[in-house]
């Protein structure tokens, strides 16, 4: 399992090694997996397009705890996000997780996008807080790296003015299973 020490890093360098780490949710004892292949990285108060621009709500909160917590949010009033906490307590950043490729033997339903994301793995409001490096929901390294994984764009942060431009989305280009595919001048 990977441990809080892997979350206490640079925002950006967590969001690209999670590329291929397996994500497992453990529902009445059974596992649901599936491999990280697409996440972005939102990094601290001067992130235009980070929850925590303007400082600590009851929100966000949790992304100025320690690392290795879940950070669970819903968007557009019906879906849930998953996102890690990353860097140092005090200090709000975190990884969103976008999309999951379903592993072998696993009952894990489709997961590309962060809504079917969570909705697959059972993953709401409640989970707000929880840690992720110890079951019910943690992550193990992968079987074998990621030969190529591909920076782009962040999605839908357009509002974010200079912060829209940085290439804090992480794939693995290999994956049928992305949010969103990769364009021909990735």
């Amino acid at each position: 399992m990977l441990d809080s020490a892997f979350f206490n890093r640079p925002t950006p360098t967590v969001a690209r090694d999670l590329i291929g780490c397996l994500l497992v949710r453990e529902l009445r004892g059974r596992p649901r997996t599936g491999r990280i292949v697409e996440t972005e990285a939102y990094d601290g108060f001067h992130d235009a397009a980070s929850h925590a621009h303007r400082g600590m709500t009851p929100r966000n909160a949790v992304m100025f705890g320690p690392p290795g917590q879940a950070y669970v949010y819903i968007i557009y009033g019906m879906h849930h996000c998953l996102n890690l906490v990353t860097r140092e307590e005090g200090y709000p950043a975190a990884v969103l997780i976008r999309a999951l490729e379903p592993v072998e033997g696993s009952p894990l339903e489709p997961s590309h996008g962060p809504g079917r994301l969570t909705r697959a793995l059972k993953i709401d409001r409640r989970q707000n807080g929880l840690p992720v490096t110890r079951p019910p929901l943690y992550l193990e390294p992968p079987a074998t790296p990621v030969r190529r994984v591909v920076s782009t764009a962040r999605i839908g942060v357009d509002y974010a003015g200079q912060w829209a431009a940085k290439r804090w989305r992480f794939v693995d280009p290999a994956s049928a299973h992305l949010s969103v595919k990769l364009g021909r001048r990735h």
